[in-house]
């Protein structure tokens, strides 16, 4: 679960009371307005003074624990509050999130002589989960090729590249692409369902099978075959007495998990191609009738 609002503060999750203060005193300094007179440092400094009215108070923060960013509809603080249109200001922001009062009613003096939040309704704040979740179909190409698929949800269609090596059922999460609510926008979860539509090839988790095909003369008496592959094209040296369906491995030429950096193997698996008997002499013919 993100917390944006430690990331504010440039403090870990489990910092403490003590470290928080320090931090806050240090990034109140750095963008106060007597001192920092750019609209960035403006926004920062409301956004630093937020977060710390948050985690500087136990149940403030064991609520914000609990929830997350889910409290700013799935956001990170820092772009939900700038994610409002020229019209909307921090007021009403907050006012979106805690009802009536809002920003100017809560702005006060604390002791550092800073201005800060008080969040006196923060826990009547039930978060909205404005998250959806939608199947992505992709071939099994699209996962080793890291190709662009276009994605049409809610009457919105944009263009994603697929990461190399994403698995059956991994979610790739969209910021800003999900549901609208009263806080802003949920994230798009696309969850990964790979379909083998191309019957050449399969994939067995880090490993790929591809199926080439292979003449019956060169599966009896052995030879050297060209198979143009995801990766590139190979020559491949078959040896006499190949079986149907028989497999030749090539180590490392799989797909590269995105997790561990394993890169799996690529198996050719030969596909016999027979000759049709229509193009065969009778002698040939009679004399395969006889020995097989």
């Amino acid at each position: 679960m993100s917390k944006s609002l430690y990331q504010t503060l440039n403090v870990s999750e489990n910092a403490s009371q003590d470290e928080i203060k320090k931090s806050y005193r240090r990034l109140a300094r750095q963008y106060h307005p007597d001192l920092n007179k750019t609209k960035e440092a403006e926004e920062k400094f409301k956004e630093i003074n937020a977060a710390y009215e948050i985690l500087s108070d136990e149940e403030k923060r064991r609520q914000y624990d609990q929830f997350g960013d889910n409290m700013f509809g799935g956001q990170n603080f820092s772009d939900f509050a700038r994610s409002r249109s020229a019209s909307e200001d921090l007021d009403d922001i907050l006012s979106s999130i805690f009802g009536k009062g809002g920003f100017s009613q809560r702005f006060s003096q604390n002791s550092q002589g800073f201005s800060s939040f008080n969040f006196s309704n923060f826990s009547n704040f039930a978060p909205e989960n404005l998250d959806m979740t939608v199947t992505l179909n992709v071939s099994v190409l699209d996962t080793l090729l890291g190709n662009k698929k276009q994605v049409s949800v809610n009457n919105e269609t944009f263009s994603l590249k697929i990461p190399i090596g994403v698995e059956e059922g991994e979610k790739i999460r969209v910021r800003n692409k999900g549901k609208m609510g009263r806080t802003g926008r949920g994230d798009l979860l696309l969850q990964i369902h790979i379909i083998e539509e191309d019957e050449m090839y399969r994939r067995e988790k880090d490993d790929i099978i591809q199926i080439f095909d292979l003449p019956l003369k060169t599966a009896l008496f052995g030879g050297k075959v060209e198979i143009a592959t995801w990766h590139k094209t190979l020559t491949l040296t078959i040896p006499p007495n190949t079986k149907a369906m028989q497999k030749f491995r090539i180590k490392e030429k799989g797909i590269k998990n995105r997790k561990t950096s394993h890169v799996g193997d690529l198996y050719l698996q030969a596909r016999l191609i027979l000759p049709k008997t229509e193009t065969l002499s009778n002698e040939l013919k009679a004399l395969l009738e006889k020995e097989l």
